[in-house]
């Protein structure tokens, strides 16, 4: 295997896992897009980054995409490089919007650009690869193909198929100025549940595929969730007080991923908006990503 481009452009979308009843199964693309521009140089790697984690992420062969190339290249079998990065970040770090996986998919596509032989990391393998690096594939999935996805896995590893969406969706994400790690959000979670709370789940899981698919009257019961948002509460209660405010103005709200930001499934109107703004969340409009990450031919 040969590398025969220098250098590749990829976008990659956030992502909100979970969607409520779906945890650790679905996902979805939300169109806030990281820019990473990768070249392969002699010499040590440099990782140049504006926008989002600029001044707080390494800048070295630390860096997770840097990383994420490179273990691309290993699983094609191309040899290896320096990489000088340039990062344009528009997704949140430590926000509940995949900003990791965005990363790691970001580099393992840009390795899929460089390859003489790209299909060797065809998007199966890159889900898991990402897979290995995220633990789960759940936000991965929604990142490599857009739209909102369903994922599973077996003794072949991690899977993930498109699940049908409909056309007038157009979330709210609420985005407040504190971070959480992923790690911290898991420990608070318990090791076994009751079985009310996971066929309460199970039945809100199957009825949000409905939802999705074009039954948005479906939104609001479809995104209940017993299983893992109030056991959060400790670890993020203004993100779990917003939730439960919403949503008892009946919009279908849920905590984005491990959290703390806040992902609802439909538009805001402006004086919740405002209301929310004013008590310092950052409310952004993104519209659902319904393609996944690409190469821009440079």
């Amino acid at each position: 295997m040969r590398i025969v481009r220098d250098r590749v452009l990829v976008r990659v979308p956030a992502t909100s896992a979970n969607l409520g009843p779906g945890f650790d199964v679905l996902g979805l693309a939300l169109g806030l897009w990281d820019e990473i521009t990768v070249r392969a140089i002699a010499g040590e790697s440099l990782v140049h980054v504006d926008g989002e984690g600029a001044g707080q992420v390494p800048t070295d062969e630390s860096h997770l995409v840097v990383r994420a190339v490179r273990a691309g290249l290993e699983a094609a079998g191309a040899p290896q490089a320096g990489l000088e990065l340039h990062c344009r970040n528009a997704i949140p770090h430590g926000r509940g919007l995949g900003s990791s996986a965005a990363a790691v998919v970001a580099g393992l596509l840009a390795a899929r650009g460089m390859l003489s032989e790209p299909e060797a990391l065809d998007d199966a393998r890159i889900l898991a690869l990402a897979t290995e690096f995220e633990g789960h594939p759940d936000n991965a999935a929604p990142a490599i193909h857009g739209g909102a996805t369903l994922t599973w896995s077996d003794s072949e590893g991690p899977h993930a198929e498109r699940v049908p969406l409909g056309e007038s969706m157009r979330p709210t994400v609420l985005v407040p100025g504190e971070r959480l790690s992923t790690s911290a959000a898991r420990q608070a979670l318990p090791t076994h549940v009751p079985l009310v709370e996971a066929t309460f789940n199970i039945s809100r899981a199957a009825l949000l595929i409905l939802a999705l698919g074009g039954r948005p009257e479906l939104l609001l019961p479809a995104t209940a969730d017993r299983l893992h948002q109030s056991r959060r509460a400790g670890v993020m209660a203004p993100t779990l007080e917003a939730v439960t405010a919403l949503r008892e103005a009946g919009w279908p709200a849920v905590v984005s991923g491990a959290g703390p930001s806040v992902l609802v499934f439909e538009a805001l109107d402006s004086a919740t908006s405002e209301a929310l703004s004013a008590r310092g969340w950052r409310v952004l409009h993104p519209d659902v990503a319904r393609r996944g990450a690409e190469i821009v031919t440079l």
